[in-house]
């Protein structure tokens, strides 16, 4: 196969499945893993991927939308799937921040059909109207400027307010992560700054976190890898990242 047929095969398998893997690549077309990641090093440069750890997106996935109304109901599936998991790690009496992160709204409603007794802070709109008549939760606005993008608070008088607070868990969304710089991000900075100050204030941060996240960032790092102690996803995975997350000491759901 000549090189331009291969690069023409990865620019379709990009579109078709969204992401690719250099290993994977490297099986189907009989070629070094390094000559897989100079392909698609050039294809990055000529507008047809972003490369991410261990293989690339499609351009279009690279971005995920900033407004959170258009976010609502996307892998519908896969956010219950987390939501249902991070609700188990909640104990009675626990104290715990649900930050603004559609994920968290799906874990919002479990805590509103379920039986326990805990303190919900937050700085989402949409949690505080799920939780609003639920008697067996007591429930804290962290108040602070009101951001319509976000459908939350953000600024300097919410960040005041968490850190009168010692979170016992937090739940925090984010965009993605990126393995290279091993780092997390969000699109918005002054979200991402309320990020970093909940989990600065908080016993344990668990990361909500689609397992195509692993190959997508945002535009703001607001925290390292190293800050995070629970990453809960819909699945595991692939071997080479579980090996990094554990070198990092971070446990995986």
């Amino acid at each position: 196969m000549l090189p331009q047929e291969r690069l023409e095969q990865i620019i379709q398998l990009v579109k078709k499945d969204g992401k690719v893997m250099v290993k994977d690549l490297s099986v189907r077309f009989d070629v070094t893993e390094d000559c897989i990641r100079k392909d698609l090093k050039g294809l990055e440069l000529q507008g047809y991927l972003k490369r991410t750890y261990g293989g690339a997106v499609d351009i279009r996935n690279a971005h995920t939308e900033k407004n959170l109304e258009l976010r609502i109901g996307k892998d519908a599936e896969h956010k219950m799937a987390i939501a249902t998991k991070a609700y188990d790690t909640i104990m009675n009496r626990d104290m715990i921040f649900l930050d603004i992160s559609t994920t968290n709204l799906l874990l919002a409603r479990c805590i509103a059909q379920g039986p326990k007794q805990i303190t919900v802070v937050t700085n989402m709109l949409d949690i505080l109207n799920t939780l609003v008549h639920v008697s067996n939760c007591t429930v804290i606005c962290c108040g602070g400027k009101l951001s319509e993008s976000l459908h939350g608070f953000v600024g300097s008088a919410a960040i005041e307010t968490i850190k009168n607070y010692h979170f016992d868990k937090a739940f925090i969304g984010s965009v993605g992560i990126s393995l290279p710089t091993q780092t997390v991000s969000t699109f918005d900075m002054e979200d991402g700054i309320m990020k970093k100050t909940i989990m600065d204030h908080s016993q344990e941060v668990y990361l909500m976190l689609e397992n195509k996240k692993f190959y997508t960032e945002g535009n703001y790092k607001f925290a390292s890898l190293n800050q995070v102690d629970h990453i809960i996803s819909e699945k595991m995975p692939e071997d080479e990242i579980l090996t990094l997350l554990d070198e990092l000491q971070i446990q995986i759901h």
